[in-house]
């Protein structure tokens, strides 16, 4: 820390990298001063726009930089796990992109090292952000929805060719841990989860790649069951042209909310028990297209404001982060089982282990 504010250090500086440095700009007590990459004219060319910050091309040397105080780890999805704890066992705090890594005993292993060297390790799951999904987290957590029915995700994307084409880890098992769910798909079973407010037990799902000439799926469909009685089914894609407006719907015994597009477009309650629920409290606003549906590097830097800053905030109070490991391991516990359950054709357990 000098000057009153916390170094950050980014590794990997590709699609989203200049996201976590709009939220590291947008924060008075943060500073960027080190960035990573394999691809040295790639690193160099981000760190010469963005001040001239120290550039390294091993982040086991970046994460020694005294200068850093926080490691973003801003690499593919199967490489979070390792820049983690190096950045833990180095004394840093972490910042995690989505999803927090894609294996269980990687996650497990990330999230024991920061808390081993007693840092702070803080997720990016910026739907979780959104004023209106907090409104509709803390209604259900009141109870508003009665008895929980259903909780459903369409999460109905489109990526092309030349998408799956414009890096080599990307569409693979082995650095991006799946397709349509894994990577586009997790913000949102991510936020159904948060909604819910519970766990799933069990589920049953089919997966495959049905346009894109990938080892991952382009379209899933899974039922689940949930430990509190619900139902509740994930549709996730990249295979839908021109993709859809991501759409949560809620379902209780007396009444519903549907988010789109981190919007509220519906919120009807009954005003006793067996009647008809009625819209109620009309949105403001209409549903909020996200850009992030069909361009990946339309990502919207809000969320990774508020995250940032709390991380910083997080660290001076010794707090957990608003987005703490074991919360943030969840979706993808989930999208594992999904891809077992495709793969065996049979009903799966949730397990965190």
């Amino acid at each position: 820390m000098r000057d009153g504010k916390y170094g950050f250090g980014i590794i990997g500086c590709g699609v989203i990298a200049p996201t976590h440095v709009k939220g590291i700009e947008a924060c008075d007590e943060a500073e960027l001063v080190a960035c990573c990459d394999i691809d040295e004219a790639k690193g160099q060319k981000f760190a010469e726009e963005h001040g001239e910050v120290a550039f390294y091309t091993d982040y086991r040397r970046m994460v020694e930089d005294p200068a850093v105080d926080v490691v973003c780890v801003c690499t593919p999805s199967g490489l979070h796990a390792e820049g983690a704890i190096a950045a833990a066992e180095a004394g840093k705090h972490v910042f995690c992109e989505k999803p927090l890594d894609i294996r269980r005993e990687s996650m497990t292993a990330m999230i024991r090292a920061c808390r081993d060297a007693d840092v702070k390790l803080g997720c990016v799951f910026q739907s979780r952000t959104m004023p209106d999904n907090i409104k509709a987290r803390k209604a259900i957590q009141n109870g508003v929805l009665g008895q929980m029915t259903l909780a459903d995700a369409f999460l109905k994307d489109y990526r092309s060719h030349a998408y799956y084409a414009s890096a080599g880890w990307r569409g693979t098992w082995a650095l991006d841990g799946g397709g349509a769910l894994m990577n586009q798909g997790v913000h949102g079973v991510d936020l159904l989860l948060w909604l819910a407010g519970d766990d799933v037990e069990s589920v049953f799902a089919r997966a495959d790649h049905k346009v894109r000439d990938i080892e991952v799926e382009d379209t899933c469909v899974a039922c689940l069951k949930f430990r509190g009685g619900a139902f509740g089914t994930i549709i996730g894609t990249t295979s839908c042209n021109p993709g859809e407006t991501r759409r949560i719907e809620l379902h209780g015994d007396v009444g519903t909310i549907i988010s789109t597009g981190n919007k509220i477009t519906r919120w009807a309650l009954a005003e006793e028990y067996d009647a008809r629920a009625a819209d109620s409290t009309p949105p403001a606003d209409g549903a909020v297209e996200d850009g992030a549906t069909w361009d990946n590097k339309a990502v919207s830097s809000q969320g990774h404001v508020f995250l940032v800053d709390d991380l910083v905030q997080a660290v001076k109070e010794d707090r957990d982060p608003y987005i703490v490991g074991e919360s943030a391991r969840k979706a993808v516990d989930l999208i594992l089982a999904i891809y077992e359950s495709a793969r065996t054709g049979k009903d799966v357990p949730v397990t965190s282990e």
